[in-house]
């Protein structure tokens, strides 16, 4: 694992509340256990037609959404049943956080994990986000891990909590195995 470091980023919007992991990285794809090609995977029922095909309406398959380093996500995201390819993919597709109201806790751990920040920020906030986006789609939030914060455009702070051994293995660029060495 690298160290995860503070970045600032655009962001994209996904504002589709209880997205499960089969929506995330479909069945069909966990027959590897590489992380090699998974961002090509992600949200693939939803981002190409059945010929294959990028839908071109789709938040992700659009230029501006593959400079984005943070996916704004409805309420409840990762919910389902647990895999571990769903961070693999949404970090292969390039995002190093992800922010909701909530996370399921075996997606949250999962992401945790493999170097995908899930940030959890109150409703209200939330939903300010998303109108920030919807009124500046380049609009760039700063993540910041070690203060446990998001950088607003205005210069606002917004703390989110993350587990303390988490965030030390994800400041330090290890795993639990690394930790234990």
């Amino acid at each position: 694992m690298t160290k995860f470091t503070t970045f600032t980023s655009p962001v994209a919007p996904l504002p589709v509340d209880n997205i499960d992991t089969d929506q995330i990285i479909p069945a069909r794809f966990l027959k590897t256990i590489s992380k090699d090609g998974l961002g090509d995977q992600l949200f693939y029922d939803w981002r190409y037609d059945a010929a294959g095909n990028p839908k071109p309406d789709f938040i992700l398959n659009t230029a501006e959404a593959r400079k984005c380093q943070i996916l704004l996500a409805g309420d409840n995201f990762g919910c389902g049943s647990s895999r571990e390819h769903a961070p693999w993919a949404l970090t292969q597709y390039g995002f190093r956080a992800v922010i909701s109201t909530s996370f399921a806790d075996i997606f949250r751990q999962n992401a945790l994990k493999n170097s995908l920040l899930p940030v959890v920020v109150p409703p209200e906030v939330h939903a300010g986000l998303f109108a920030l986006v919807a009124k500046d789609p380049t609009a760039q939030l700063t993540v910041d891990l070690a203060a446990q914060q998001l950088g607003l455009p205005d210069g606002r702070k917004v703390w989110f909590p993350v587990d303390a051994f988490a965030k030390h293995c994800l400041l330090e660029g290890v795993d639990e195995l690394g930790y234990i060495l």
